[in-house]
């Protein structure tokens, strides 16, 4: 690019710049010395290859979505926390928002990930222990009792029966008295990443995918801020996955739900700015802003250039990131503080949205309260301390970042093609299918895994108290432990309000909300009629089974 076309960019960031809000803050350093909200190349340079790095706000937002940085606004503080019941829950969440923590993120036990009741007879000895028991609507009333969800974003990370619990949270602000139409927040829903990695799925893929479209067409006309959807790439990099491989799988399965979207004949530019990403913060400081900076980048060219997208909002790739559980060690876990503020940095000069600091006991347990506390304080020195928010991609222009931002592109555009190639009909979505039916995407994550697990035990990478640096005078760390009273205190309160409901009306719900299924109509009524009047997921997850049955993954040696 040229001097001038440089110079007329600039100018046109400063007048976004100009016309925007700012925080009423100090942007100095420590010392005092005033600092430009943004840098680029020197007036009068060509800068060959500029127009791939860009300015803030303006396409392709390598360098971000706002033209003021975080001098606008600073990330959500957004604390994933769930554990025990309902209850229990409800304190943290307080404690999270009371402590400074800007929005909420719910980590539901395994029974609910699953589909299932606390009573089933395969949640024995898991409710409440990875996440907090849901089992009907009743329980979504406690979790969020005191805290007005039409006033709080709420993010919630669940994917196979996230239709359902979603109707649960509904049917909580609508008994608060809340407006529906001004909710925010995400839900997970990404249903291409369980196949890929995490394995919580229900059903086959085409039932999911019928759910899912019903959600972004239920949302698009009626709850607009909120996010029905948030394609995740943290479970795919804890599997295993390298950094471009998290990128490109993670995007692609964004393209697939685009396609969804515009199969279902709705507008791209509607439901687009509807979708969000979900990504991990590793230990590599550099790989992962560059990652980071490479998505957007991605992402504004292909919904322009493949989908059509023509404004801003849809061409925008909007993410959380949370710091890289696999990260952490349960050999010397204090370790672990440094490990996740380093992450934390990385996701914030990559220009996260939101962001989750995990807890240094999250090896060994669930956090502590005083281990969570340490956590959200990371996050609060670094936006309250460490200058990190005075300037808009800080890293922009460094031949290192740059440099490595080219080749994760690159990378992952080369898996793109991939995954086309092996579909029937030229979308992302056909070679989504085939990957997940052939185990191609497992394959991969597996070989990269496997790799890095020879390099640790060559003692070509490192880690510090595993593979180095071994001796320690560190204690055993206190944790947290889940009562096994909770279970049975959850199935106890389950029974009961299963006795106090209308069943007549339970079933009558239950069964319409089938005849729908076997139509082309939305699910998203029915299933809310049916939260109403507290049918619980287990009931509605299994009424589902039995019309669509249920997936087994095909053996493979």
């Amino acid at each position: 690019m040229d001097a001038n076309e440089i110079a007329a960019g600039r100018e046109r960031w400063q007048q976004r710049y100009d016309k925007a809000h700012k925080r009423h803050a100090d942007f100095t350093t420590l010392s005092g010395v005033e600092v430009e909200p943004l840098y680029g190349p020197p007036a009068g340079v060509d800068y060959p290859g500029f127009e791939n790095i860009g300015w803030p706000g303006e396409f392709p937002f390598t360098r971000g979505l706002y033209p003021t940085g975080y001098r606008g606004r600073t990330w959500t503080i957004r604390q994933f926390a769930g554990f025990g019941n309902a209850v229990q829950t409800n304190e943290r969440y307080k404690l999270i928002l009371g402590a400074g923590g800007g929005g909420l993120s719910v980590a539901f036990d395994m029974p609910t990930l699953m589909g299932r009741d606390s009573d089933d007879a395969r949640s024995l000895g898991e409710v409440g222990h990875c996440g907090v028991a849901i089992d009907s609507a009743a329980d979504m009333d406690v979790l969020f009792d005191g805290i007005k969800l039409q006033d709080v974003t709420t993010s919630m990370t669940i994917s196979g029966p996230a239709v359902p619990v979603f109707c649960m949270y509904l049917v909580a602000a609508e008994r608060q008295g809340a407006d529906l139409s001004k909710l925010d927040g995400t839900l997970q829903t990404d249903i291409f990443k369980e196949y890929i990695a995490q394995k919580e799925w229900l059903f086959d893929p085409e039932p999911h995918l019928r759910l899912i479209g019903d959600l972004m067409e239920y949302c698009a006309h009626h709850i607009p801020k909120y996010k029905p959807l948030s394609v995740s790439g943290y479970h795919i990099r804890e599997a295993g996955a390298t950094a471009a491989q998290e990128l490109a799988y993670t995007l692609a399965d964004g393209f697939g739900y685009v396609e969804l979207g515009l199969s279902r004949g709705l507008d791209v530019n509607v439901f687009a700015p509807g979708l969000s990403f979900f990504f991990d913060a590793h230990i590599d400081f550099f790989e992962e802003i560059a990652k980071f900076r490479a998505a957007r980048r991605i992402w504004a060219r292909w919904m322009r250039d493949v989908y059509g997208a023509t404004s801003e909002k849809a061409q925008w790739l909007r993410f959380h990131t949370q710091t890289a559980g696999v990260s952490l060690t349960a050999q010397q876990p204090v370790n672990n503080v440094v490990r996740t503020a380093v992450e934390a940095l990385s996701a914030v000069l990559g220009g996260t949205n939101s962001l989750h600091t995990n807890a240094l006991d999250e090896t060994l347990a669930l956090p502590t309260d005083e281990s969570a506390e340490i956590a959200l304080r990371t996050q609060q020195v670094l936006m309250e301390e460490t200058g990190v928010v005075n300037v808009a991609d800080p890293l922009g222009g460094s031949w290192y970042v740059e440099a490595l931002t080219d080749k994760i592109e690159a990378e992952a555009e080369a898996i793109f093609q991939r995954i086309k190639d092996r579909g029937t009909d030229g979308t992302i979505t056909s070679g989504i299918l085939r990957g997940i039916e052939d185990g191609w995407f497992t394959s991969e994550i597996a070989d990269s895994a496997y790799t890095y697990q020879r390099a640790l035990e060559e003692g070509l990478k490192r880690i510090v108290g595993v593979n180095c640096h071994t001796g320690t005078i560190a204690k055993e760390l206190e944790i947290m432990r889940v009562s096994h009273e909770v279970e049975r205190e959850q199935v106890k309160l389950l029974q009961g309000r299963r006795a106090d409901r209308d069943q007549a009306t339970v079933d009558a719900a239950l069964k319409k909300m089938i005849e729908v299924a076997r139509t082309g109509a939305n699910m998203v009524p029915a299933m809310l009629d049916a939260c109403r009047a507290e049918a619980t997921l287990g009931e509605i997850c299994n009424a589902l089974r039995d019309e669509w049955g249920v997936y087994r993954e095909p053996a493979r040696f």
